[in-house]
């Protein structure tokens, strides 16, 4: 049969085929429900036919769901999908998604404003999964306002369900680890702890609140180990790193270790920091981990194949994408989930013999 002009329905091609519309229906979306033969028989015919499905638009009023998931990014799309960390969490909330017939919708937080365009974002999906929110971003976002579904990760809402991991806890026990080596001088570089695009030095009057920020958690994690080994850190010895790339990162390291003071630990808020601080710390001809050590958080792959290693905290980053994608899913208890990590210690910061 040639492909007709005009937009064919349900009923159409039920009639051309001789069958009820529930049976195409059940062809597209229910396949369970038809014999493998007769289901490939349907679809050909109406691939033929010119017909690729029953409406979706019209399918979601009748059931009120689109089987679509915002996935809100706090930085551009770009950026996200080259990030290893937001990768991997991508990576695992599209398994549980699609093993349950839903899709994402990639959405950047830095471009959604309270107009017209986020308005009808948020009529084509059925909640948000919001991940690393800022809060400063986007006070009147359609995940902030909406009566949908809404799971934040990496990151805290009021009165929204969360997946993190052990952020303060983990950060403590590396700073612990890293301190074991008894340096005299410590530097962080921290990241995204303030309102400013800058690669700067932080100052305490303007940090994000620690209950809506996990890097600020780290930093108080790091903080608590450092009192115990007896140390104070002022706020010109922790810098603020916007974003989380190797230009960036390279720039704050270098700084930090043209002090005359100069670090003989670098405490990282991840493992790219990490890498750009070992690269310019090698550069500058100083030798990792004889005269300066490095620590990072993330685990990423990069960390354990680059030399020297990067000693780190390991975190479950594609399984933190699967529980959030359960969790929204209705697969598992609605309840706040923070997941373990593991502390793994290699050549850029090794154990005390």
């Amino acid at each position: 049969m040639k492909k007709n002009s005009k937009k064919l329905t349900l009923k159409d091609v039920a009639a051309h085929l001789n069958v009820s519309t529930a049976t195409i229906s059940n062809a597209f979306n229910r396949p369970d429900q038809l014999s493998a033969n007769l289901r490939q028989s349907i679809l050909n015919e109406c691939e033929q036919m010119g017909y690729f499905g029953p409406n979706a638009a019209a399918r979601s009023l009748r059931t009120g769901r689109t089987g679509i998931v915002g996935i809100v990014l706090s930085d551009d799309l770009s950026y996200s999908l080259t990030d290893p960390v937001a990768n991997q969490f991508l990576k695992g909330m599209a398994e549980v998604l699609s093993e349950n017939d839903y899709n994402m919708l990639l959405l950047s937080a830095y471009e959604s404003e309270q107009d017209a365009k986020s308005r009808m974002q948020a009529s084509m999906v059925d909640g948000f999964v919001v991940y690393g929110h800022k809060p400063q971003q986007c006070k009147n976002a359609p995940w902030l306002v909406s009566n949908k579904n809404v799971i934040t990760v990496d990151s805290f809402i009021k009165g929204m369900t969360s997946v993190n991991v052990e952020n303060s806890e983990s950060a403590y026990r590396i700073a612990r680890h890293a301190l074991s080596h008894k340096p005299s001088s410590v530097a962080i570089m921290g990241l995204a702890l303030l309102d400013t695009d800058r690669v700067c030095r932080i100052r305490e009057d303007e940090l994000w609140d620690a209950a809506a920020s996990i890097s600020i958690q780290r930093l108080k994690g790091y903080e608590k180990a450092l009192k115990e080994h007896g140390m104070s850190l002022p706020s010109e010895r922790v810098w603020h790193i916007p974003v989380n790339n190797h230009k960036l990162a390279y720039q704050a390291a270098r700084e930090a270790l043209t002090m005359a003071d100069r670090p003989q630990l670098l405490i990282c808020m991840s493992d790219r920091i990490a890498i750009a601080a070992v690269q310019a710390a090698l550069q500058m001809g100083i030798r990792v981990p004889e005269e300066l050590q490095v620590v990072g958080f993330d685990g990423i792959p990069e960390s354990g194949n680059f030399h020297p290693s990067i000693t780190t905290v390991h975190q479950q980053t594609v399984e933190k994408g699967r529980v959030a994608a359960e969790v929204f899913l209705g697969l598992r208890e609605e309840k706040d989930v923070v997941l373990e990590t593991e502390i793994v210690i290699r050549e850029s910061c090794p154990s005390i013999e």
